[in-house]
């Protein structure tokens, strides 16, 4: 099965970076959001991308060139998804959010579309149940920054066909992305591992056995993990890991339980670099620490 149209819809920082990878992959690539304002700090973002991969010689103008001839925005969901041959979703782990979406496309996508979900803990057997087409849903797990994150991973739903699972197995390849496929369980690999290392970092602080800066130098030295858990935290945002964790306790039991300090920071509008200020504060150039 050819892909060669790709609908990315939600232009937050995982769906810009969606979008990005997709364009310099070849694909015919456009990212929908129902906020112009939202679309076009998308497209900034992603232009400076473009010019630090020109810079460090990833890609050359022309390649930027091609990608972004490729690249559109639209906030015009209905118009685009009729013409694509897969279609991407990106938006907040809310399940009503993700079931509104996925009736919309599934009702206006041709036949043969292919709906992936970009979902860390979601079930894609559940997401599939929203549309007529189950066969075709699947999850593709990006990481974050996704341009330069190696890994997709694949998560095939009950029903998921193996056809949905090798096409996009290879439009992931396409994205210079290498793959893992698993099989559908709360969290899937990655997001239960991270959560666990994510949310014991936060009891750790919370007891005083560390300061911020110590721990993730411990997880990073004595553990080879590139980033520490508090620096993943606010790149990802202290309201993603918290509702993760909430869905993983619901799901899989007491080990998952968020710490108390975590739901502090959150309600406290501490959610990470998105916000300035997080574990760490960002709002000043030199990015004092806490």
């Amino acid at each position: 099965m050819e892909l060669r149209n790709v609908v990315v819809i939600g232009s937050g920082v995982m769906g810009r970076g969606i979008a990005y990878v997709c364009a310099v992959g070849g694909f015919l690539t456009t990212l929908v959001d129902i906020k112009d304002e939202q679309l076009k700090n998308a497209e900034i973002e992603i232009i400076g991308i473009f010019n630090k991969s020109r810079e460090r010689g990833k890609l050359s103008t022309q390649e930027i060139d091609e990608a972004k001839r490729r690249l559109t925005f639209s906030i015009c969901l209905v118009q685009h998804v009729k013409e694509a041959d897969l279609i991407i979703e990106a938006v907040p782990e809310v399940l009503d959010i993700k079931k509104t979406i996925f009736e919309v496309i599934d009702q206006h996508a041709p036949g043969h579309c292919l709906f992936a979900s970009n979902t860390s803990t979601m079930s894609p057997t559940e997401i599939g149940s929203f549309t007529k087409r189950p066969e075709k849903v699947i999850a593709m797990h990006f990481f974050n920054p996704v341009h330069k994150m190696a890994l997709v991973e694949i998560v095939r739903g009950l029903e998921t066909s193996d056809e949905t699972v090798e096409a996009i197995r290879a439009a992931a390849g396409t994205m210079g992305k290498e793959t893992v496929v698993v099989n559908e369980f709360p969290g899937f690999v990655t997001s239960r591992i991270s959560a666990l290392v994510g949310n014991e970092a936060f009891y750790m602080l919370q007891e005083g056995v560390g300061t911020a800066e110590d721990i993730d130098k411990a997880i990073k030295l004595g553990l080879n993990y590139p980033m520490g858990p508090f620096e993943l935290g606010d790149l990802v945002g202290l309201d993603t890991r918290l509702h993760n964790l909430k869905y993983l306790y619901e799901k899989l039991g007491e080990k998952y339980r968020p710490a108390p300090l975590l739901e502090q920071y959150v309600k406290a509008g501490r959610l990470g670099r998105k916000t300035g200020r997080g574990v760490y504060d960002y709002r000043f150039e030199n990015e004092n620490k806490l």
